[in-house]
């Protein structure tokens, strides 16, 4: 029968073990001058050697004659140690026993001495699956054990177990394998296999393992049964759903020249042709990080503007947490790009607008003025450029005292809210906020539904709904349309609330004052909104653009026209 390649080549002597020298010379050192604990807690990430180090410590720790910590291999004990038959080796899988009789039946057998061997070893792999109850059973064990027990407990989340367990282990953290280390032990296998590889693809196969040895080793054994001759790059990609380097660098091509309706296809594409696209997103990520990095220390060229790259970068980093949680991955993704590339394309098409006003309401002629009037023109010239300055200088701090009004009315609602706020009100507008799912692609207000779900809605009254950004610059911009996202809310869900627009860290720090002041027996005060006089962004837009031009018409006075 056909045997795995992770089960073929696992480690049986500490030597073989890779990537875990910390963890493999203090544990032959704690046989060699034999300071044996009665309990240790493996923990780690999943395939790098914890149940397997277990194992061989079981084995080297009941060897008759070690060798500077070493199983022998030899004598009696060894070769009962690695016999089918073992008895006093036990492994149990806490995911399956994890309820308090299980433990129960353990304690009434630690007593029992061993039938062959110096030591009685209990593995415990996944103990963090234990009930409470169990964990409270075992501690006793653990607490005053047998003199022949010892205990090895293995987990892969260790902040789930019991300051009270981990107390009484010797406690042993595994790191993630090194991709050297990893590539390293698969060329062994791939030389004792006879395996034909690409060497590029066991790089690949590393990076894909991430830190995990026995992954890595599992995705080379389904490789050679993908391949029936030489493992390709290709097939790398084929069976771990993964796009190649062109295709990703033409889907980055896409996002930056904001080609909508290219970049969904080509998702689709990816959906129907079974890519990963957690994977691709990943792909994604780490393609743009090389170009990053190749600009800072090469001093490369990039194609595309530096900020808005690491800009990208971080948002769709903080979009895979959301990913790897999402019902639909698919429709995750396709959402955060069509927000993203509607958002960025809008900013182009503003600026666009501003730098070509003058073209596009003044005839391309040429004009010339009457010498005589040069002087008086020129004195005219200088005082309008001097009102024009202090006109800009009281738009500027109108616009400072509107932001400042809007902030202080974000703030008042947001204690409000916070007075009267009710779990039940905040789970219904939490429902509420999702049916805006099926307004992400209206042409009209879909940018609309995007920001809004780009919220966390916080709390909720009868009366308010408080909903917090990340970004301090994404709750300024909102300060631009905020009555229209608050009555598109209104008008989508049915309900008649006004909302609040907070930054998260705005939101902490309210919470924080708030429970402070309620161990103090004090509360927030009920306050008026202020009145706020607001234009919409389009209306501003058109607004200085007609400004300019009327300023520029009366700056130059009358202009005698050439043909």
């Amino acid at each position: 029968m056909y045997q795995a390649l992770y089960r073929k080549y696992r480690p049986t002597v500490f030597d073989d073990v890779v990537g875990q020298n910390v963890v493999v010379n203090t544990l032959k050192n704690a046989i060699k001058y034999n300071h044996i604990n009665h309990a240790y807690l493996f923990s780690g990430p999943r395939g790098t050697g914890k149940t397997t180090i277990a194992k061989i410590f079981a084995r080297s720790v009941n060897c008759l004659e070690p060798v500077d910590g070493v199983a022998c291999g030899k004598c009696k004990s060894c070769l009962y140690s690695f016999s089918k038959e073992c008895m006093d080796i036990i492994e149990i899988d806490a995911a399956s026993n994890n309820g308090v009789d299980e433990i129960r039946e353990l304690r009434s057998k630690v007593n029992i001495l061993p039938s062959e061997l110096k030591y009685k070893v209990y593995i415990i792999d996944e103990v963090h699956m234990l009930s409470i109850g169990a964990f409270n059973a075992l501690l006793k064990t653990i607490e005053e054990p047998p003199e022949h027990v010892i205990f090895i407990l293995a987990t892969t989340d260790p902040e789930k177990i019991p300051a009270t367990i981990i107390s009484r282990c010797q406690w042993y953290s595994f790191k993630k394998i090194g991709n050297d280390d990893i590539k390293k032990r698969l060329s062994e296998i791939v030389k004792a296999e006879n395996i034909k590889i690409e060497d590029n693809v066991l790089d690949k196969i590393a990076q894909a393992s991430d830190g995990g040895l026995r992954d890595a080793i599992g995705l080379l054994d389904k490789l050679r049964a993908f391949c029936t001759d030489e493992i390709t790059l290709n097939d790398f990609y084929e069976i771990n759903g993964e796009v190649n380097e062109e295709e990703l660098k033409k889907l980055e091509n896409l996002i930056f020249s904001y080609e909508i309706s290219d970049v969904l296809s080509t998702i689709e594409s990816y959906y129907q042709n079974g890519k990963n696209l957690i994977q691709v997103v990943k792909q994604l990520m780490i393609l743009i990080k090389d170009e990053l990095f190749d600009h800072y220390l090469n001093d490369s060229v990039l194609s595309f503007d530096e900020e808005e790259l690491v800009n990208f970068l971080n948002l769709l980093n903080e979009h895979l947490v959301e990913l790897k949680k999402a019902d639909d991955v698919r429709l995750s993704i396709e959402i955060f790009l069509l927000h993203y590339i509607n958002e960025h394309k809008n900013k182009d098409s503003k600026v666009e607008v501003r730098s070509q006003v003058n073209t596009n309401n003044i005839k391309e002629t040429s004009y010339v003025r009457p010498a005589k009037e040069v002087k008086t023109i020129s004195t005219e010239t200088v005082e309008k450029e001097n009102k024009e300055k202090t006109l800009s200088t009281e738009v500027v701090q109108k616009n400072n005292e509107q932001t400042q009004k809007y902030k202080e009315l974000m703030l008042i609602r947001s204690k409000n809210t916070m007075i009267e706020a009710v779990k039940d009100e905040l789970n219904k507008e939490t429902a509420n906020l999702e049916k805006l799912n099926d307004y992400t692609f209206d042409p009209n207000n879909g940018y609309l539904a995007c920001e809004l779900l780009d919220g966390k809605i916080r709390a909720s009254s009868p009366k308010n709904i408080v909903i917090s950004y990340d970004y301090e610059g994404m709750v300024d911009k909102l300060s631009n349309y905020f009555d229209k996202l608050n009555d598109f809310y209104n008008e989508k869900t049915g309900s008649s609330k006004k909302i609040a627009f907070i930054t998260t860290a705005k939101w902490n720090e309210l919470k924080l004052e708030y429970i402070n002041l309620h161990k103090q027996g004090k509360h927030f005060e009920y306050q008026e909104e202020p009145v706020l006089n607001t234009l919409g962004e389009d209306d501003k837009i058109n607004s200085e653009s007609n400004d300019l031009i009327s300023k520029t018409i009366e700056m130059f006075g009358d202009l005698v026209e050439v043909e």
